[in-house]
């Protein structure tokens, strides 16, 4: 037999390389058909710009869901609540809080006012001998020496004793031997404010 038969027995390798190598390239370009499709579609690497760095930067929006806004239920702060169109004609002012004058008398009741002398006796009555205790308060007469007065024929005179201011208040106390009424009160002689008189009979 002639050689000339004997290279076609590797043809059938030769053929399924080739069938091999073609299914391949079938495959790779369906792949690539598929991914480029895919590319389009997903917009990846399309025109969303570039960042300096050379990095893909995508065009992104989000707009949150609108929310009504709540309102407040509780009371304003109102800093003035007289209605301005009062006239005052029904009697009221508007407000509850006390006029500036009865303000100013309730305060004048209670306590004296600067440099009056308030003075008080402890007892209204005594017995003869007894001490007779007195107190009583000077606003802006600190350290000021106040002399005792007593009330005698038809007078007042200096009664011989004297008490100091401290603290705005001061205290002390006499004897007497005048049986009676008596009548006492304190003088600054410096400002020339007096106290008011007390009254203590002497049994």
């Amino acid at each position: 037999m002639s050689d000339q038969n004997e290279p076609r027995a590797d043809r059938p390798v030769l053929n399924g390389l080739v069938a091999l190598l073609g299914v391949g390239l079938g495959v790779g370009l369906l792949v690539a058909l598929v991914a480029v499709v895919g590319i389009k579609v997903l917009g990846v690497g399309g025109d969303g710009g570039s960042a300096t760095d050379g990095t893909t930067v995508h065009d992104s929006m989000y707009l949150p869901s609108p929310v009504e806004t709540e309102v407040s239920s509780g009371p304003l702060i109102t800093l003035n609540t007289e209605d301005p169109d009062d006239d005052g004609s029904d009697g009221s002012t508007g407000t509850d809080e006390p006029s500036e004058e009865a303000t100013t008398e309730d305060t004048a009741s209670e306590s004296p006012k600067a440099g009056q002398i308030s003075l008080q006796a402890t007892d209204s009555t005594v017995s003869s001998g007894e001490r007779i205790y007195f107190s009583g308060v000077y606003p802006g007469g600190e350290g000021a020496i106040l002399w005792l007065q007593r009330f005698q024929d038809g007078a007042w005179a200096d009664f011989p004793a004297s008490v100091g201011v401290t603290n705005g208040t001061f205290s002390s106390y006499i004897f007497t031997g005048v049986s009676g009424l008596n009548r006492f009160r304190v003088i600054d002689r410096d400002s020339g404010t007096m106290s008011n008189e007390i009254r203590v009979t002497v049994n």
